[in-house]
């Protein structure tokens, strides 16, 4: 068990989170004080499988020693220089990662959130600069469940009332459309449309996958029509899928990928909106910005982040064992299941009922999911997790569900 750093017990840390946090989220009452691969532990001392990964951030499993490593070695030359000067990390990240997306350039942010609102600004900005839309007439297409992030904009075009309530008035400029739809997509194009931002896996909204062709045929129409097709792969990218992109499982190369959480496998906030000279190259000096975007240490780390995924096949490992967990998965047998959909280690179980009572009880087995859209519980363990965990995995759902 790796060392916990202070003797604590869970209650009194739930009561001092309960007492002066922020009551913006409904977590599971484990309290993680040290992790280590796919295995979390809690403060007293008990051990977890961990199946959601912090939403895909550490898909390189936790404490990666080779990022761990960048990270120190970094962090003892230089941490932050804002982008008033250059630093050594960011050209060879921007070239690495642009080349891993076979694109031209890389605009480096921090939060997912950041990098779908630097994608809007760059959509807008094409479509008033390239396309020739009259001023503030741009519009972006949505689809209906989406989920690219929490800020007042992104929320404002969210199906999800919950998100939405209390904080308008929103920005305007999106149309929402049904995901999975391309006809729909082809129908609300107008001539001042600049973009459809689509998740290739609506994961926030329950595992949704879309028919098979559907990213294809949204690639065509965006092309045909002059909009660009950007793929929000914050969540689905990076191997997550069983390939590197969730949009090359249909052959679709977008004009913009979304890209954030496992692209610093989990050790610290980078993301980055990756795609072509004539989209990014609207940005001139002091339209957009983050002092912390493109530090040195968070490229450092990114660098080797993207490393591991390569170096250690985590995208065919994905592909491999996911293949077989979700077979597993699907031959769970319990009145209150209605689907087990996903794609590479990523793996949705609908109820019938709320999802939050399975989630507590494999908690109290050891195994910790969360559940996303009240009736279905998400499962999304590191790619690096071994073949007989996953094994136990398996078990402990079938106990959760044999009552």
């Amino acid at each position: 068990m790796p060392h916990l750093a202070e003797a604590a017990v869970t209650g009194e840390m739930l009561a001092m989170e309960d007492r002066w946090g922020t009551h913006n989220y409904h977590p599971l009452p484990v309290v993680v004080a040290a992790a280590q691969g796919a295995w979390v532990y809690d403060v007293d001392g008990k051990r977890y499988l961990d199946c959601l990964s912090a939403y895909s951030a550490v898909n390189q499993g936790h404490c990666h020693p080779r990022i761990l490593r960048a990270l120190r070695e970094q962090a003892e030359r230089v941490t932050l220089t804002s982008r008033a000067y250059r630093n050594d990390q960011l050209p060879p990240f921007c070239k690495e990662l642009a080349e891993l997306c076979g694109m031209e350039a890389v605009l480096p942010m921090n939060s997912g959130a950041e990098a779908v609102e630097s994608a809007i600004k760059a959509a807008r900005r094409w479509g008033y600069m390239r396309k020739g839309i009259p001023r503030n007439q741009a519009e972006i297409v949505v689809c209906e469940n989406n989920f690219h992030g929490r800020t007042t904009t992104i929320v404002g075009f969210s199906s999800d009332a919950g998100s939405r309530e209390g904080f308008g008035p929103f920005t305007p400029g999106f149309r929402t459309i049904p995901f999975g739809s391309a006809g729909a997509l082809d129908r609300v194009i107008t001539p001042n449309t600049c973009a459809f931002l689509v998740e290739p896996i609506q994961c926030e909204a329950g595992i949704l996958t879309p028919p098979a062709g559907y990213l294809a045929a949204a690639a065509e129409i965006c092309r045909f029509r002059g909009v660009l097709l950007i793929a929000d792969e914050i969540q689905t990218g990076l191997g997550r899928t069983g390939a590197m992109f969730a949009c090359d499982h249909e052959g679709v190369r977008p004009d913009a990928y979304v890209l954030g959480k496992a692209l610093s496998g989990g050790f610290y906030p980078v993301s980055a909106v990756v795609s072509s000279r004539d989209v990014l190259g609207v940005f001139d000096p002091g339209s957009h910005g983050s002092t912390f975007g493109g530090n040195p240490l968070g490229c450092a780390v990114a660098r080797e982040a993207l490393r591991v995924v390569q170096d250690e096949g985590l995208v065919r490992r994905s592909a491999e064992i996911g293949s077989w967990f979700l077979g597993e998965l699907g031959r769970l047998s319990h009145p209150e299941i209605i689907e087990v959909r996903g794609q590479g280690l990523l793996a949705g179980i609908e109820l019938r009922g709320p999802a939050r009572p399975y989630c507590e009880r494999l908690q109290r087995l050891g195994l910790l999911c969360k559940e996303t859209h009240d009736r279905v519980i998400r499962i999304a363990p590191p790619l690096v997790i071994g073949r007989e965990d996953l094994e136990w995995a398996v078990g402990r759902l079938r106990t959760a569900f044999s009552a």
